[in-house]
Formats: structure tokens, C-alpha cells, sequence
């Protein structure tokens, strides 16, 4: 499962078309905010939109409800920020002081009247009030799209790409000057992009004639891995195909389980368990049989089901039915399912919070932490989703995420850090992006410099649960041709390199990135769907298959830094069992990289490769069996190497990273 979504990908040389009939501004409403006009300008259009060869329908429309978050700042922003590097900060007197959720409310979130400010203009604007979110950090209103438009100056107009329709500013999002101050960020205006969605690296799918319909948010179709595979790393070797340069290679594991994991991460000789700690989870939407499907899988491998009240719930339902088909529906559970269970797996004895979002829109999902940092239960927010950072549009390398979205994030995570909530992000599936994008850069959210970026390993664990080697998760993918192995060029891997955004953090002063701005990935675990892990999902399947036909509980093999992210947060619940909240973790993540044995150095090290076995149609054998070699180490233009790379970040944590950082430092 992908740590990166590609909401934006479509842009790539594309031509973006304006419809006819799009929702424009009102008569007499402004098309920008120009200086002495008494606005504000918030955000200017996206960049795309005028990259674009669009074509403008000049009349106004009457279009559907439209629904947009007014993010507001928080008091004392840079007293903020000051206090979220403070508590983080080993070194720092003040680290480890946390606030409270009640302490953050009085001393930073916006105020009542702030509150009361932004809602009376857009009443007066014609717009409806529906929500506040949590810690007043947005107010959400509603209205018609010429409302909307005209409210914020957007001239919003609908663009179709690539058969999906959405609609995007074309001029400045202003607010009245008087509001300023207090308005960081107006999301739901562009939902062309920033929609995102998890693209299942590890191979699964089906035939498009599944009769699993993504919209119902019933179980999604099923998946299958051939049984040409090994338990551990290198039980079997491929020796019916052609040798792959000279050697024969094994073939792919067919997934590990947590007791695996555990062993080669050091947990097991450690006996933490994770016990007293809260992990919380977001994506979009929510599996019914997700805490069925995470007991079944426990204890099927050997493992203790969830206790009562140990798997929490706190899902936004208020489903958009439209939001719902343009973001895939159940095509976000094999996400969760492999989140959960990961999490899970890591730390048996820890409690699982999931935060289901309404929808797969940026910032929908934003809700989502929001909420988590204010129940304040959960001291770990593992996110397996983000998005490119820059597109081409028209042959110009164009940004898809401006500073006021950034702020909006901000606003939310440094309230985590100040509280000792440690907010980690999957650092992406496309390496460098210039594949995927035509740009070569990290993704978002990851790049932001109060992230845990967790970037993707090669795992080679051997029968006795022991790490054999672990190498960058980067893969070339061949396939037979006439004999011999053909290469047909890059797959996947995971995501990093030097954002052009942010400078370089605090933290990385005396870490050698090879650039003077932030450096992504911070850490790095198993990723490599090819030595990925085993998961369990109710699915449909629409054949004869070894776990029955119909609804039924299956297992498949996944990976993408969709895995490393959890794996990491289950991690860190278990280096907490005794210390207590790490809170925002880099700052302790790089000290202690200065320490020899900390974090396995990842190099370029162990096989080429292996060789994966795939049922043809996903489910069994029916129509045949194809293999291909999946290399190790091949990321793009990222790399692995001693010390801090753009791959794996300081490195794989080991035993001695969680004997470290159990005790405060």
C-alpha cells in the first residue's frame, strides 16, 4: 500500500479544460484583491489553473452546495512554534514540559470571538455556518457555488482532467481585511487536487469485472498471492527461470507476520510490549470489519486478539456520496486494514485508535489529526497518505501546495508537538518524483520540517527472526522475454530527497544531507512490498480461491511506506511503555544517530533482487502463473549510503535504538 497518492499525477502534460457552465462569480463580487480594495488576499490561484490552457465560461451558473473550511491562526503563532521546538528538544531545559489540551486552548487556539467574527461575515455573505472544528482551529461554511465564489473572491470554475471533474480558483481567495489576521488558510475551493487516494503498490487487484463496487464501502474486491513464495528470506530459490546476472535468486516472502517483524526490530528480546500507550490512525473512511479482520489475522498468526475497548473508533460518516465515488471508496481499506494490523503488530499491548475522515480530500484527512490531538489520548498519529508537492503542467513545473495550506498544517501538528503527540507521515512510493510527476522532489506532508518522515526498507529476515540484511526499497522490474530477463523499467520505491520549501531544520544542522534545506526521509522501516507483510481483510472474491468464493476473510502480502509509517509508530509505542510521551520525535531521532549501533546503517547490500510469482487474474491459478524479478536498491535518483541518506533517513532502528530510547536522554 502506497504512502504516497497521486491525486495530482494527471496533470503531467496534460491539457486541463474549463467546462461551460461552471460556477462563476455574482454580479458586482470582485475577481481578486487588489491593494485599497479593503481584502485580504489568503492564497493566491493555484498555478495551474492559469499554466493551463483553459478555456472561461463568462456567465454564471447556478452549481451544487459547496463546502469549505476557514482555517484560522492561532494565538501567538511564533510563541507557538518557539515552545514546539522547546518541548521536543533533548537539549532543552523546557523538553518533555507538555501541555494539556486545556493549557494549548488558553494559551494558543484562536478565541471565541475570532470564532464569532469569521461566522457573521460569511452569514453576511450568504453562506451557512455549519461546524466549528475541534480547538476552533477552522470554521466550516457552506453555500452555493456562486456564494462560495463570490464570498471569497475565488471566480471559481470547474475544470474536467482526465475524465474527473472538479472545480478551482482562478483568481486570489481574499477575506475582508478585518479578518486577516486571524484567517490562515481557505480549504474545499480546489477539488481538482489535493484528492487522495492509496494506489496498492504491492501488486494487488483485480479484473475490472469484480462485482465489489468501490462507492458502497462494502468489502473491497479480493486479492490473492500465488503460494510460490517463502516463509522467511530465502527458504526458497527460483531455480525453474533463467538465472538474473549470473545468479539465481529467491523467491519473494509471502509476507511476514509480526513475530517476525518483531524479532528482527529487537521488540521481542526487548518484552515491551507497547502496554499503556495509545497509537491513533488516520484515514479515509472506515472498514466495518476492521477490528473482526485484526483479531482473526492476531490470532491466526499466534498473536493476542484485541482486548475490549484496546481498538477505538472515531469515525466522520457525514459521507459525500460524489466525495465517495472520486475517492474510491473501499479501496481505502486495504489502508487501514494494513495501518491497524501493523500497528498492532508492533505493539500487541497498546491501544489502536482510528480516525476514519469523510473523505480522501487533504483536508478532510487534516480534520482527522485535528481531532486526534485534541482527544489528546493518543501521543502517536500515523498517516499513511500525501501527495506530490509539484506537477508539469504545460511543460512548467507548477506547485500544487501553497503557504497558506501549510500553515493550516501547521496549526494542527505544532498543537501536537506542544501536547507530546508525535505525528509521523509515510514518506512517499514514487522516489524522487520525476518519474511520477516530472518534478523530483519529496512529497507533502512528509517534507514539512514537524513531521516524522518514515522512509522505506528491503528487509531480509532469516528463519531464526533475524535481520540478514536491510538494503533501500527501490525496484526495477524485469519480466521474461524470449528466454532471458527483459528490464521494464522503474516500479517504485520510496520517497524522498531535498525539499526547495522548507529551510533546514534544527535538527539536521549536524547531519550531512547534502543540501542546506529539509532533508526527507527521518527514519526509515520495511517497506518493500517484495519483503512486505502478511495482512487480513474481508474481501470479495469472484472465484474459487484457497480462502473460499464470495465474502470471505483472506490474507495478501503489502507494502509500500504505507508499512514503514506504522511499523515505526507501533515501534516508538513500545520505546514509551516506560518513559513516556517522545512527543514530536526528530530532534531525539538525530541525537541519537550521533551514536554508533543507534540505527542500522542502510547500504546498497545483500541480492540483486527476487524473483515474485503472480497468479495471472489475481486469485488462483486458473489462467497461469507470471513471474518477474523485483530489484533491491534501485530508487530513482535516491540513493542509500553511510550515515543519513534520502532514502532511509538516519537509518532502520535496531535493538539498541529501543534500549536508547527507552530511557530519557
Amino acid at each position: 500500500m502506497t504512502g504516497t497518492t497521486r491525486g495530482t499525477v494527471a496533470l503531467v502534460g496534460a491539457a486541463v479544460l474549463a467546462a461551460t457552465g461552471a460556477g462563476a462569480l455574482g454580479a458586482g463580487a470582485a475577481a481578486a484583491a487588489p491593494h485599497g480594495t479593503g481584502r485580504h488576499t489568503v492564497s493566491p490561484a493555484p498555478a495551474w489553473t492559469t499554466r493551463a490552457q483553459a478555456q472561461r465560461s463568462g456567465a454564471a451558473t447556478s452549481g451544487p452546495t459547496t463546502r469549505v473550511k476557514v482555517w484560522l491562526a492561532p494565538r501567538d503563532g511564533a510563541g507557538l512554534r518557539r515552545l514546539a521546538a522547546a518541548v521536543s528538544d533533548p537539549s532543552s531545559a523546557q523538553y518533555g514540559h507538555y501541555l494539556d489540551t486545556a493549557q494549548y486552548a488558553a494559551r494558543y487556539a484562536p478565541t471565541a470571538a475570532t470564532v464569532d467574527a469569521v461566522s457573521g461575515w460569511a452569514r453576511g455573505a450568504g453562506l451557512h455556518v455549519d461546524t466549528v472544528g475541534t480547538d476552533r482551529h477552522f470554521v466550516e461554511v457552506s453555500g452555493s457555488r456562486e456564494a462560495v465564489s463570490s464570498a471569497f473572491t475565488a471566480n471559481l470554475r470547474t475544470f474536467t482532467l482526465d475524465g474527473a471533474t472538479g472545480t478551482a480558483p482562478t483568481s486570489a481567495v481574499t477575506v475582508p481585511d478585518a479578518l486577516g489576521a486571524q484567517v490562515l488558510a481557505v480549504t474545499g475551493l480546489d477539488t481538482v487536487t489535493h484528492r487522495t487516494r492509496p494506489a496498492q503498490e504491492g501488486g494487488r487487484g483485480t479484473a475490472s469485472t469484480s462485482t465489489a463496487s468501490p462507492s458502497d464501502l462494502g468489502p473491497p474486491a479480493g486479492f490473492v498471492n500465488s503460494t510460490t513464495c517463502g516463509a522467511y528470506y530465502g527458504q526458497k530459490v527460483d531455480r525453474t527461470d533463467p538465472a538474473f546476472e549470473g545468479k539465481h535468486l529467491p523467491y519473494s516472502v509471502c509476507g511476514y507476520t509480526p513475530k517476525q517483524l518483531r524479532s528482527a526490530y529487537g521488540i521481542t528480546a526487548s518484552h515491551l510490549t507497547g502496554k499503556g500507550e495509545t497509537v491513533a490512525i488516520t484515514d479515509a473512511f472506515a472498514a466495518p470489519t476492521i477490528e473482526e479482520d485484526a483479531n482473526t489475522y492476531a490470532t491466526r498468526h499466534g498473536d493476542k486478539a484485541f482486548r475490549r475497548n484496546q481498538f477505538t473508533q472515531a469515525n466522520d460518516t457525514t459521507y459525500d456520496p460524489t466525495k465517495v465515488e472520486e475517492c474510491g471508496g473501499n479501496g481505502w481499506y486495504g489502508e487501514e486494514t494494513l495501518d491497524v494490523e501493523a500497528v498492532h503488530g508492533m505493539a500487541p499491548d497498546a491501544t489502536v485508535a482510528y480516525y476514519g475522515a469523510a473523505s480522501c480530500y487533504d483536508d478532510d484527512l487534516l480534520n482527522s489529526i485535528a481531532r486526534v490531538v485534541h482527544d489528546n489520548k493518543a501521543s502517536l498519529i500515523s498517516n499513511s497518505w500525501g501527495e506530490p508537492t509539484y506537477v508539469v503542467v504545460d511543460g512548467v513545473k507548477t506547485p500544487t501546495i501553497d503557504d497558506a495550506l501549510v500553515q493550516a498544517y501547521e496549526s494542527v501538528i505544532l498543537q501536537g508537538a506542544v501536547q507530546g503527540i508525535g505525528t509521523y507521515f509515510s514518506s512517499g512510493d514514487d522516489g524522487d518524483e520525476g518519474a511520477n510527476t516530472g518534478v523530483v522532489s519529496p512529497d507533502w506532508p512528509a517534507a514539512d520540517p514537524y513531521v516524522t518522515a518514515v522512509g522505506g526498507t528491503a528487509l531480509a529476515i532469516d528463519k531464526q527472526g533475524r535481520r540478514q540484511f536491510e538494503t533501500g526499497w527501490g525496484t526495477e522490474k524485469y519480466t521474461l522475454s524470449n528466454g532471458a530477463w527483459a528490464p521494464v523499467g522503474y516500479l517504485y520505491g520510496a520517497g524522498g530527497g531535498c525539499s526547495d520549501r522548507f529551510t533546514k531544520p534544527f535538527y539536521q544542522q549536524h547531519t550531512v544531507t547534502g543540501c542546506a534545506m529539509r532533508g526527507v526521509p527521518d527514519v526509515a522501516m520495511d517497506a518493500d512490498p517484495t519483503t512486505g507483510m502478511l495482512v487480513g481483510e474481508t474481501q470479495v472474491f469472484d472465484a474459487p480461491t484457497r480462502f473460499g468464493q464470495g465474502v470471505r476473510y483472506g490474507e495478501y502480502r503489502i507494502g509500500g511506506t504505507s508499512l514503514a509509517s506504522p511499523l515505526m509508530a507501533g515501534l516508538q509505542a513500545t520505546v514509551q511503555q516506560h518513559r513516556g510521551r517522545i512527543g514530536f520525535a526528530n530532534p531525539s531521532l538525530y541525537r541519537l544517530a550521533r551514536t554508533s549501533g543507534v540505527f542500522y546503517d542502510v547500504r546498497h547490500q545483500g541480492d540483486r533482487g527476487n524473483v515474485r510469482v503472480d497468479y495471472v487474474n489475481g486469485l488462483n491459478a486458473d489462467d497461469g502463473l507470471v513471474p518477474s524479478v523485483r530489484t533491491f536498491d534501485q530508487d530513482s535518483s535516491l540513493t542509500t549510503g553511510r550515515g543519513w541518506d534520502d532514502v532511509t533517513g538516519v537509518g532502520a532502528p535496531t535493538a539498541r535504538y529501543l534500549a536508547t530510547a527507552s530511557r530519557r536522554h
